[in-house]
């Protein structure tokens, strides 16, 4: 490594793969993980405070759909009890009257909710899953009322990338102090429907500009975080902030990963909860320590002025699309085969009955489905 080892401050944790909609958009992977193969309470709060202990400031909630947990408020309240901030990520639908309140009163600090449209229609089809826009709009009514902050996060691809301007008006129409306009990263499910998912560079240029103008206009208003799609992009986010940098997740199994889609990597191996502690894995795991720093990285990155920037971009991008996760991003202009991202966008724009919800492959527990 070329730096010493921070520790970490931010923790995302998948309590469960169940959901009640089936988002062909998601990040979680193509093998679902069943409710039996879920961490229980004791185990979460373990691990929790063994997080707290290694300094992490911060735990995003998120699932499949956290709320389906029946423990939720006795681990907000665990986190709460030492300090952690914790932000409830949701897409607000089955939540039972009442729960919403009982979470802000085990010491939940935010909510963040998801949209898959800020139309009825399109969220109902994006989601595959009847009346869930009402019961969204009813959690971000709730959430507003019990006092917690509330962030719209808007997953966004080509079927309701013109509804941005609609996103920012709903944002600003239910209370929100932050809307995360989030382009789609391709991992996971999300990969598997990229032809059907991926906009053109005309209506993601478009998008920019109203994004631009709008946070112009709503500046001590309303926050807009803007995640561009890499896609499109000339250099590579830092993924995480940088590889096992200063965050890190967990599965619903307890198995403990540098990013989201780690397991993509074939080449690494990682390590659950309670083999080891969470101090262990997070110091000298051989699969956290792969890609930490600048040391491992090829040129261009090794010699590129960017390399502390980016960390050299998504590491499982680079094994999904150059097949070597050492490789630079192709999302970066000056990696040898950034062209093949504009190829998979022309590929993906050039037949119009491979773009439509019809060839979506819906998110389900029990089906599993090679990427495309």
């Amino acid at each position: 490594m070329s730096e010493p080892l921070l520790s970490p401050i931010g923790m995302l944790a998948e309590l469960t793969h169940r959901c009640p909609l089936q988002c062909p958009y998601c990040s979680n992977p193509t093998e679902l993980l069943k409710a039996n193969r879920e961490m229980d309470t004791q185990s979460w709060l373990d691990l929790f405070e063994q997080a707290a202990d290694l300094g992490v400031l911060q735990v995003h909630l998120s699932g499949g759909e956290p709320t389906l947990r029946r423990d939720l408020e006795q681990l907000i309240a665990g986190l709460s009890a030492r300090g952690v901030y914790t932000n409830l990520i949701t897409a607000g639908v089955g939540i039972a009257e009442g729960r919403i309140e009982a979470f802000a009163e085990a010491g939940l600090d935010h909510l963040q909710l998801s949209f898959q449209g800020a139309r009825t229609v399109t969220t109902e089809m994006i989601g595959n899953h009847r009346g869930s826009h009402e019961k969204k709009l009813e959690t971000a009514r709730r959430a507003r009322a019990a006092g917690l902050p509330l962030t719209i996060n808007a997953p966004i691809h080509r079927h309701n990338i013109e509804e941005v301007p609609e996103f920012i008006e709903l944002a600003l129409s239910l209370g929100a102090e932050r809307l995360e306009i989030a382009n789609v990263q391709y991992s996971g499910w999300a990969l598997t429907n990229r032809d059907a998912l991926m906009p053109d560079r005309a209506a993601v240029d478009c998008q920019a500009e109203i994004v631009e103008a709008a946070r112009e206009r709503l500046t001590g208003v309303m926050n807009i975080d803007f995640v561009t799609p890499d896609y499109f992009a000339i250099y590579p986010k830092p993924c995480m902030g940088g590889w096992a940098r200063d965050a890190f997740m967990v599965a619903p199994d307890g198995m403990v990963l540098p990013c989201h889609a780690a397991q993509t990597i074939p080449s690494l191996s990682f390590e659950r909860f309670g083999e080891r502690t969470l101090a262990e894995i997070w110091i000298d795991s051989p699969a956290f320590n792969a890609f930490r720093g600048t040391d491992w990285m090829q040129e261009p990155c090794r010699g590129c002025e960017r390399r502390e920037i980016d960390w050299g971009g998504c590491r499982c991008q680079a094994m999904a699309i150059a097949g070597d996760p050492a490789a630079t991003d192709p999302a970066c202009v000056k990696s040898p085969i950034h062209a093949r991202m504009a190829n998979f966008i022309a590929a993906a724009n050039s037949t119009e009955s491979e773009r439509t919800p019809e060839s979506f492959v819906y998110r389900r527990i029990g089906v599993v489905t090679e990427p495309a």
